[in-house]
């Protein structure tokens, strides 16, 4: 008995630990976003990657993305508007420094992988689904996927006439084994 209990609680390790923990490299990654300003494309990135990412592509059901970029990092290639940007009625960096991004769900598909989490930006959080790559590099991974989201969910931007309302994301998040 004592030894099934044993091989048990190996097995058990084993597969807990099969999953691969990684840290996001932020000098390596692209937080990249564009938007309809006046009717022209207005592109931007934020920075500030941080958090914990866990994947086991043998069992995707068993990975976790826990990621984080820093709202006060807006880069729009114009100070004027990065700084309004920061302002309360678009992202309100003081009160709301990050934005956060939770898996709840990572599924294999015959793309590559579809995660489904909670997006969180000045406090609100809605749930959003898109699809992701994993290329795998020596040291590390580097996941790319694309999503869109509509501003006014997150109470970004407010009615502004001259916004467009849908922002999409991309991402390039490379990153290291822990």
């Amino acid at each position: 008995m004592k030894s099934l209990f044993s091989v048990t609680f190996l097995l058990v390790g084993l597969l807990i630990t099969k999953a691969q923990q990684y840290k996001p490299v932020d000098e390596k990654s692209e937080v990249k976003f564009v938007i309809k300003n006046f009717g022209l494309n207005t592109s931007g990135s934020l920075n500030g990657l941080k958090g914990t990412i866990n994947f086991d592509p043998a069992n995707p059901g068993a990975s976790s993305f826990n990621v984080t970029v820093d709202a006060n990092s807006v880069n729009t290639g114009s100070d004027a508007r990065d700084n309004h940007l920061r302002k309360e009625e678009y992202f309100n960096v003081e009160k709301y420094p990050v934005i956060n991004f939770v898996s709840t769900t990572i599924k294999k598909d015959q793309n590559g992988y579809i995660v489904t989490g909670n997006l969180t930006i000045k406090g609100v959080t809605k749930s959003i689904t898109f699809p992701f790559t994993v290329e795998n590099h020596d040291n590390g991974i580097e996941l790319s996927g694309e999503f869109s989201i509509d501003r006014r969910d997150f109470n970004v931007g407010g009615g502004s006439a001259v916004l467009g309302d849908n922002v999409n994301v991309s991402l390039k998040v490379f990153a290291n084994k822990s």
